[in-house]
């Protein structure tokens, strides 16, 4: 196996691994959320994964960023981690988390059009096709599912996804500069900043939840949060932001399919057809080649470099 080839299955692999982790958030957070609130989840999960990171810094060489970079990385950190984490959470104390990942799996047209009209990056032709077949079934799973409606909850569900579309091409220009680590730590540790503001709204749920909610706490922010947004960073680095965001649209089957298992939310046959829908959707958008001048120099380097 050539040496490039090794480095496009470890970057695949990575970006497999987002996809498990990131969907097995929404069951979680269905399971945990009532215990210790919105509030509550998103301020010990974020905590988690930073004493994570943190530890982890000095043997990776993890260097503190520079001063130019700050406000970029806090905006990373309010949008992507603090925003995001309060009001997916906030929806799905109502909305199931199949749905709400059925929602959010959206999320890749808020990045792909920053991306296009921000960093240059170019459409091609199979790419909006493929966009289209995965939105397509992400929209034949969501008809599957009856009384859905626009209530309060939906809405935040819909925010979150709107969110984490803005979190991703947020992280390119970082990317260029830090490794996937690095970005992850710095920007959880800004979302930590407003959540510990915070934490006298917390303070109630977290002393009355019990040890079921904090293991699924200590879980959101060991896996999906630090291991998942570390896994990301890297594959997004290492991609056009298209492509590493198409991945995203396999998050929601594969949720669909844990929160079966875990929470007894059994798949309709029609979200099983939209599941196939979506990932066909992904192939066509994976196997699109990837124009010349998709993205200024130093984003096309951020790709191609080794971290």
């Amino acid at each position: 196996m050539s040496s490039a080839t090794t480095a496009r299955v470890r970057i695949v692999t990575a970006g497999l691994l987002v996809v498990v982790l990131w969907a097995s958030a929404f069951p979680a957070i269905r399971a945990a959320a009532p215990a210790l609130g919105p509030l509550g989840l998103a301020l010990v999960r974020t905590a988690i994964a930073c004493l994570a990171l943190l530890a982890v810094a000095p043997f990776a060489g993890v260097r503190l960023p520079a001063r130019r970079d700050l406000p970029l990385i806090a905006a990373c950190g309010v949008i992507g981690m603090a925003a995001y984490q309060v009001l997916l959470t906030a929806g799905e104390l109502t909305v199931p988390a199949g749905t709400a990942s059925l929602i959010v799996a959206a999320a890749p047209l808020v990045s792909v059009a920053i991306a296009a009209g921000a960093f240059g990056e170019r459409l091609t032709p199979l790419k909006l096709i493929g966009g289209g077949v995965a939105l397509g079934g992400v929209a034949i799973v969501s008809l599957a599912r009856s009384g859905l409606t626009l209530s309060g909850a939906v809405w935040l569900v819909l925010a979150a996804m709107v969110v984490q579309g803005i979190y991703h091409p947020l992280t390119k220009p970082l990317l260029r500069r830090y490794s996937g680590l690095e970005v992850a730590t710095y920007a959880m540790v800004a979302g930590l900043i407003p959540l510990l503001a915070a934490l006298p709204w917390s303070l109630p749920a977290l002393t009355s939840a019990g040890p079921d909610a904090w293991l699924g706490a200590a879980y959101l922010g060991l896996l999906p949060s630090a291991a998942g947004f570390v896994l990301w960073g890297y594959a997004v680095a290492r991609l056009p932001m298209a492509t590493a965001t198409s991945l995203l649209y396999l998050v929601s089957p594969v949720a669909v399919g844990i929160a079966a298992v875990w929470l007894g939310e059994v798949p309709q046959p029609a979200e099983l057809l939209g599941g196939a829908v979506v990932i066909a959707g992904v192939a066509v958008i994976g196997l699109s080649p990837a124009p010349r001048g998709t993205a200024p120099p130093g984003i096309a380097a951020s790709v191609s470099t080794p971290r």
